[in-house]
């Protein structure tokens, strides 16, 4: 299995949702509450028709863990890029052994260099798509639908989109010999969702010259709407790191009839009302200052907007990090966060347990590591007889310390923005939970969430019934990623990135 598991799968979409439910005062709104669409353009271009129809042939390709095929995907894609020309060596589908139906798709784009040639750039989007029954959806799922201006099906925003996005406009380069100072390679992947065979952690293992970069542009940024207002625009630029540890406390036990002054569940409740009242030392970085930084420009809250500003001046201020922390997503940005999750103990009804045992899940703020967390809530519980162990046998990764946003990146993205969507801010997020880009980060490759996707909290429904993506968006999306790649692959003698449309 994948070093993550299923349930923590795109966190960092959840974290975008709730900082954006919590910075304009609302709960997600459900399917009835959410306003209709504004339509797509009334006359596609030849560049949104080819983005609409690969995105159509990938949403109809069920990709499924289970009963799907990334593969049959991947060889759809790859057919398209031979068509245009792509020599076959830049062209590699990779599938591991034993598992046809993972495959991998790694396409080049050969830049012209200079004088001092720059590392590649990576376009990363993944495949996969969770289970969708057909009889909870009003419709095939796996069909494209263009419905009072969404576009509806399973994957359609997670992440086919951007799947469809970076190959058309990848083709599209192609097609108009687009002159790169740098290599752009496009990687779409398996098993990102769930499954034993992740794509990014089998190419980094395997084949890790084909996708070895400067950085990766991936899934996780995007805009935040208010009603059909743009609010803010999002980089997600860090993730923490995700640890299980199992808590077990043990105890020689007896029959319930003659109850012992020591109880393995008592022993083990009580660690864990330790636990529930410790809290981690604020932890901030190069992502997380600048975005509470930003964040307090728009944080419609005096009192938290204060804070922030106060505690990117002085990160010990306890008093502003108190204060931020009565919003849950604030809080876990600031620090490791770790929480009890499974709870088991006892074996009879009418038996003192032998054991109690406890998951604990924690997200790990990208600076620390987990020595310093075992060693915290060894501190924590203060109880030798309850031992910490880790629940899962591989360790996790931990990357090189969060890095700034790629200067020339963070200009087009928020140069770009303000063209297309108007003067609203461009915040560096960090992700509570994780994506594919913590196997990149972990290796060493910084990863940034850009997509241009512009959503209402919770409006997608991702991995739920009517998964949709707004008609305009994708198409804005389209052009807005078609610029950004244009402007980080352009010299500064040949910033030829074509106006906005």
């Amino acid at each position: 299995m994948p070093r993550y598991s299923l349930p923590q799968r795109h966190a960092s979409a959840f974290a975008t949702v709730a900082i954006a439910c919590a910075l304009i005062g609302l709960a997600a709104p459900s399917l009835a509450a959410q306003r209709t669409a504004p339509p797509g353009p009334a006359t596609l271009s030849a560049h949104q028709r080819l983005g609409r129809e690969i995105y159509q042939q990938l949403v109809e390709i069920n990709t499924v863990d289970s009963v799907g095929s990334v593969t049959k995907a991947v060889d759809a894609m790859a057919a398209r890029f031979r068509a245009a020309g792509f020599p076959a060596e830049d062209i590699q589908i990779l599938i591991p052994a034993g598992k046809p139906t993972k495959g991998n798709l790694v396409v080049r784009y050969h830049g012209r260099g200079g004088p001092v040639p720059r590392k590649p750039i990576l376009l990363l989007a993944h495949l996969d798509v969770v289970a969708a029954v057909r009889s909870d959806w009003p419709r095939d799922p796996f069909k494209l639908v263009e419905q009072n201006g969404y576009f509806l099906g399973r994957g359609s925003s997670d992440d086919k989109a951007m799947a469809a996005i970076f190959v058309a406009n990848v083709l599209r380069m192609k097609a108009e010999h687009y002159e790169s100072d740098r290599d752009v390679i496009l990687a779409l992947t398996s098993d990102e969702e769930s499954g034993n065979a992740n794509g990014v952690e089998w190419l980094l293992a395997t084949h890790r010259p084909s996708i070895e970069s400067e950085y990766a542009l991936n899934e996780g940024g995007g805009g935040v709407l208010s009603g059909d207002t743009p609010l803010f625009h999002s980089i997600g630029a860090a993730e923490k790191v995700y640890i299980d540890f199992t808590l077990t406390a043990t105890n020689p036990g007896g029959h319930s009839s003659v109850p012992r002054p020591d109880n393995a569940i008592y022993q083990l409740a009580e660690a864990l009302t330790k636990l529930s009242k410790f809290v981690f030392p604020v932890e901030l970085n190069e992502v997380t200052k600048p975005f509470f930084e930003q964040t307090a420009k728009v944080e419609q809250r005096a009192n938290i907007a204060a804070a922030m500003r106060a505690l990117v001046a002085n990160p010990a201020d306890a008093a502003a990090a108190a204060t931020i922390s009565t919003e849950a997503v604030y809080a876990s940005m600031m620090r490791t966060t770790c929480v009890a999750t499974r709870l088991s103990g006892g074996h009879a009804y009418n038996a003192l347990p032998n054991i109690a045992t406890a998951n604990v899940n924690c997200r790990v703020a990208p600076t620390s590591n987990a020595p310093s967390v075992v060693a915290a809530l060894t501190q924590a519980i203060a109880d030798t007889g309850v031992k910490i162990t880790y629940t899962l046998p591989n360790a996790p990764k931990f990357g090189r310390a969060p890095s700034p946003v790629d200067p020339q990146l963070l200009e087009a993205v928020t140069d770009l923005t303000k063209k297309m969507w108007g003067n609203i801010p461009v915040i560096p997020t960090m992700s509570t939970g994780a994506s594919d880009g913590a196997y990149l980060r972990g290796a060493g490759i910084p990863t940034f969430g850009v997509s241009g996707l512009f959503m209402q909290p919770g409006e997608s429904n991702v991995h739920g019934r009517d998964e949709k993506m707004r008609v305009k968006s994708f198409y804005e999306g389209l052009d807005f990623l078609d610029q950004v790649v244009r402007r980080i692959t352009a010299s500064a003698r040949r910033m030829d990135a074509r106006p906005i449309p």
